[in-house]
């Protein structure tokens, strides 16, 4: 018995000196944040916070992967409670929620292809193959509804998923198992950043549009008679819809798929039908903002591009100002376009709109001379768009014989030619940059070598084959040095001077550095450039900063520089085109504040773009286009053209085939 007892005690000294080594050898450090946070989560485990579990949330909050305020099945109280442990506060969150790529159903389809027999959407796609009819349709099998933990999906009877906003917590798990990635989340900030992918369910006319405006959309709830909420869809990417209703070159319509059948649909006199029924109800349809980032803005320049660039930046939750020139804002809108085509009541009424928005604007301000870069940055604006035009403005204001430099260093070739003309010394110092302008920069980069300029760089995107023979018979001087397919991709300056740029060689994309007290642009105008602080240096504290591009429209997205054989070098060419570019450029904006780079992904959709599309449309009911009635008023300012009826714009709206990549819907007689 004493035996028993002696060798069960020498076996429980064994097994605990094992264990206690064990203990030491596989002990396993628990980080006391991480099992903090763990302990404020409510251990749901439901997955909507898309990591596998409240452990490994906690860990990527932990880490700053994932927000305090990631945990869909919490609240308010304890996303305050982790932010709290993390030793920081928790920000307005822009409220991501579901959203649906197809409008309706194959059933509903012209062109269509039924997956009978099988009930979920992942498994249809790999037996049937992701492509048969549409790549991108929705299969309408149901399986996103499953997949959501909140009952927010429903399968409505026409075969589509249908998303409650108030129950979607934005959790992602129906976009994780679509296998057609066509529900996906979407925010106010997402969709104005988004540029149009392959993967995307977009329409000829949504393609067509410089502004990329949900064209099918608005014209739909046009023919539901939600006439307010088809402004709504508009100004989603349009700011100016009363504006563009009447002035818009209307390429949307050159690619109208109706015109297979008879004409196109009168796709921008329903817009104007849509926005001046706003106008006339005097009810102001103004579209969602995400939360207040606390990021301030300047736009320099109250012409279309920078009051767009302002409605869309305050749309992103900052505050933004806009510094205007003039006494009046809407730049060649106002000065370049007969009354009798856009009166000014109708142009004031768009840019008020915008004001609305949170946007405020400084007239009679020239940034440059009444207030500088280092101002502004001292007024603590986080990030400064410059949209100011060039020389057609200036026309347009009657300021031809001055010299405006909002940022500093920096001058117009056409300025250089016409010095003799100009008030004031241009104030050109070594070393010069020169952009652009073939013989014309070589004759301009002559003069300043003879006004005592010691060093000249003239950078051209064309080749030397291209300028050889503009150039062979000019004696380039000593002091000039040429380089040939480069463009400048920034600009750098402390304070109120320019100390240098970097420029790029198309060809092997490589990024060189040079010194630069001056920069010249052979163009009619100053380009799209976005300025933001990167330092302060020296006991007077002026501000190193960096001015770089917008990135460039879909069409032109592998050119590089200024001034690259895509860009703008006068004005654009209509309204909607200036639309476009302040969204990118109030996209960039937003992007470089935040650190975030200017990428984009490799399906973007561009004129190159391999996509599926359709050149023949059957089943399809003949139906005459609207002609828009004109006014009888004798006046000569009058407006030429008086909008539809309602029932003028029903019926025309009826026309539409409401399109999607490769289908349409059904024409009733032929169901």
């Amino acid at each position: 018995m004493i035996e028993a007892v002696v060798m069960m005690g020498g076996l429980g000294v064994i097994v605990g000196a094992g264990l206690a080594a064990a203990s030491k050898i596989f002990y396993v450090y628990v980080d006391p944040l991480i099992e903090a946070i763990e302990g404020e989560l409510p251990g749901a485990n439901c997955g909507g916070c898309g990591f596998a579990g409240c452990s490994a949330n906690a860990a990527a909050i932990a880490a700053g992967k994932s927000a305090p305020n990631s945990c869909v099945a919490a609240g308010e109280e304890v996303a305050t409670a982790i932010a709290g442990l993390l030793g920081v506060s928790v920000g307005a969150k822009d409220r991501e929620i579901s959203r649906l790529g197809c409008s309706y159903s194959v059933q509903d389809a012209e062109t269509r292809y039924l997956y009978d027999g099988i009930t979920d959407c992942r498994a249809a796609a790999l037996l049937n193959g992701v492509m048969k009819v549409c790549a991108i349709g929705c299969l309408g099998l149901g399986s996103c509804v499953k997949a959501c933990q909140f009952d927010a999906l429903t399968i409505v009877p026409e075969g589509l998923p249908v998303v409650d906003p108030d129950k979607c917590t934005g959790c992602g798990a129906c976009e994780r198992v679509c296998p057609k990635h066509i529900i996906r989340l979407s925010s106010i900030s997402l969709r104005i950043l988004h540029e149009y992918t392959t993967e995307d369910c977009t329409t000829p006319c949504q393609r067509a549009c410089p502004a990329g405006i949900d064209i099918p959309e608005y014209i739909r709830q046009i023919s539901l008679k939600n006439y307010h909420q088809s402004v709504q869809i508009i100004k989603e990417r349009n700011p100016f819809p009363t504006v563009i209703g009447r002035i818009c070159p209307r390429p949307c319509e050159t690619e109208c798929r109706r015109q297979l059948v008879d004409e196109p649909v009168a796709i921008n006199y329903l817009k104007r039908f849509a926005a001046d029924y706003e106008m006339q109800s005097g009810q102001r349809i103004l579209p969602a903002k995400a939360p207040a980032s606390g990021q301030k803005i300047a736009v320099i320049g109250g012409g279309v591009e920078g009051l767009s660039a302002a409605f869309f930046s305050a749309r992103l939750g900052h505050e933004v100002t806009v510094f205007e020139a003039s006494s009046l804002l809407g730049g060649l809108l106002r000065s370049a376009i007969a009354r009798n085509r856009l009166p000014m009541d109708i142009l004031d009424w768009d840019i008020q709109g915008i004001l609305e928005m949170g946007v405020e604007a400084k007239t009679g301000i020239t940034v440059g001379q009444a207030i500088s870069l280092n101002d502004l940055f001292d007024q603590g604006y986080n990030g400064i768009l410059l949209a100011s035009g060039g020389w057609d403005s200036r026309l347009a204001r009657g300021a031809t014989r001055s010299i405006e430099q909002p940022i500093p260093g920096v001058f117009l070739l056409i300025d250089l030619m016409r010095q003799e003309s100009l008030t004031g010394n241009l104030a050109i110092e070594s070393p010069v940059v020169m952009a652009g302008g073939g013989k014309f920069a070589v004759s301009a980069g002559k003069k300043l070598i003879e006004q005592g300029v010691s060093s000249i760089h003239i950078l051209f995107q064309e080749d030397a084959a291209t300028l050889s023979a503009e150039l062979k018979d000019m004696d380039i001087p000593g002091g000039i040095q040429i380089s040939f397919q480069s463009g400048i991709t920034r600009l750098k300056g402390d304070g109120t001077r320019l100390t240098g740029i970097e420029y790029v060689d198309v060809r092997t994309k490589e990024h060189h550095e040079l010194e630069a007290a001056s920069v010249i642009l052979a163009a009619g105008r100053l380009p799209e450039l976005i300025i933001t602080r990167f330092a302060e240096t020296g006991s007077d504290g002026t501000i190193q900063w960096l001015a770089v591009p917008p990135y460039k429209r879909a069409e032109i997205m592998d050119q590089t520089g200024l001034l690259a054989p895509g860009d703008m070098l006068s004005d654009f060419s209509g309204a909607i085109r200036a639309i476009g570019a302040g969204r990118r450029a109030a996209a960039s904006i937003h992007q470089l504040i935040y650190g975030m780079p200017l990428s984009f992904p490799a399906s973007l959709l561009t004129p190159d773009a391999v996509f599926q599309n359709v050149h023949q449309v059957d089943g399809v009911d003949s139906i005459p286009r609207q002609i828009m009635p004109l006014s009888t008023d004798k006046n000569p300012n009058a407006e030429l053209e008086i909008g539809f009826s309602e029932a003028m714009a029903a019926t025309e709206a009826g026309r539409c085939l409401q399109c999607g990549l490769i289908c349409y819907r059904k024409s009733p007689s032929f169901n």
